[in-house]
C-alpha cells in the first residue's frame, strides 16, 4: 500500500523547488520562432510556417508512420480521456499533484482554443496530398493545426510528474530528466506521424504544456485545495466515476481495441479496487 502522507510531502517538497525562471527559455523559443516565420518573407504566416515545414513533415511522417500500429497509440496517450487514467491514482496518494494537473489542463484547454482560433492554420490534410503522406487514424483538415493540443496535454502532465518526482542526486535528477522528457517528446511527435500535424505544431504544444505546467506549480504551490480527497467518506462518489469512465474507455476498446486503451482500463480498475479496499477497511 502507497504511504499516501509521505508521497503528498515528497511531491509537495519537489514543487516548491521549482523557480519560475524555468519559463525563460520556452518563452525565448516561442518568440523568436514566432518572430522568424512572422517576418520570414512578404508572404502571410501560414504560408511561410507551412511550406517551410513541409520536407521536414513529410521526412518525419514517412520515418514515424512504418510503424502505424505504435504511431497510434502513442497519439492516444495526449487525449486526456486516455492520458490521465495513468495517473488518477496519484489523485488519492499525492493530490498536490492533481491540484497542479487539474489546474494546468484548465489552462491547457483555454489557452490552446485562442491560438487555434488565432493562428487558424489548416492541418496538413487540408495543405497537402492526402495522397503524399500517410494518415493514420481519422483524416483531420480543420485549421486547428497550431498549437497541437494533445502534445500540450501530454508535455504538460509529463512536466508535472518531471518535477514532482524528481531525485535529490544529480546523476539521477538527470537520468530522470532525459527519461521523461524523452517519452513526452515521443508522445507528442506521434502527431506528425499520424499526419495529423507539422513538426512546428508539436513543438510549440510541448513548449507551452511546459510552461503552463511551471505556471500551475507556482499557483499552487501555498494552496491545498485538493486535501479534502484524503477523507474515505467521498470515496463512494469517486468509485462511481471510475466506473463511468471505465465504461467510457470500454466503448473506445470496443471501437478500436488499441492496447493503450486497455492500459488505461487496467489502470482505472486498479485504482478503484484500492479505494473500494481502503473504504471498507474504514467501515
Amino acid at each position: 500500500m502507497l504511504d499516501k502522507f509521505k508521497l503528498d510531502n515528497l511531491v509537495a517538497t519537489n514543487f516548491k523547488k521549482v523557480t519560475l525562471g524555468l519559463l525563460i527559455p520556452p518563452f525565448l523559443m516561442l518568440f523568436l520562432f514566432f518572430m522568424y516565420f512572422a517576418f520570414y518573407d512578404g508572404s502571410s504566416f501560414v504560408d511561410n510556417y507551412v511550406e517551410s515545414q513541409k520536407q521536414l513533415f513529410y521526412f518525419l511522417n514517412g520515418k514515424l508512420a512504418v510503424h502505424p500500429n505504435l504511431q497510434l497509440n502513442l497519439t492516444h496517450l495526449g487525449d486526456a480521456l486516455i492520458l490521465y487514467p495513468l495517473i488518477i491514482v496519484f489523485l488519492f496518494y499525492a493530490s498536490k499533484l492533481w491540484e497542479v494537473v487539474l489546474t494546468s489542463s484548465i489552462m491547457t484547454l483555454i489557452i490552446s482554443a485562442m491560438l487555434k482560433k488565432i493562428f487558424a492554420v489548416p492541418r496538413p490534410a487540408a495543405m497537402f496530398d492526402v495522397e503524399s503522406f500517410e494518415i493514420v487514424g481519422r483524416t483531420l483538415t480543420g485549421a486547428t493545426a497550431l498549437p497541437s493540443g494533445h502534445s500540450m496535454t501530454a508535455f504538460m502532465v509529463i512536466s508535472v510528474l518531471l518535477f514532482a518526482f524528481m531525485p535529490k542526486r544529480k546523476t539521477n535528477k538527470i537520468l530522470w530528466s532525459v527519461f521523461i522528457l524523452a517519452i513526452g517528446f515521443i508522445i507528442a511527435l506521434s502527431r506528425v506521424g499520424v499526419g495529423a500535424h507539422y513538426p512546428g505544431d508539436v513543438l510549440i504544444g510541448c513548449a507551452i504544456g511546459f510552461i503552463v505546467a511551471i505556471i500551475g506549480i507556482a499557483i499552487n504551490n501555498n494552496l491545498s485545495w485538493l486535501d479534502w480527497i484524503k477523507n474515505k467518506k467521498f470515496y463512494p462518489v469517486f468509485m462511481v466515476v471510475l466506473i463511468i469512465w471505465s465504461c467510457l474507455i470500454v466503448t473506445k476498446i470496443i471501437g478500436e481495441n488499441l492496447p493503450v486503451f486497455y492500459l488505461s482500463l487496467f489502470s482505472l480498475v486498479g485504482t478503484l479496487y484500492l479505494i473500494t479496499n481502503a473504504y471498507i477497511k474504514k467501515n
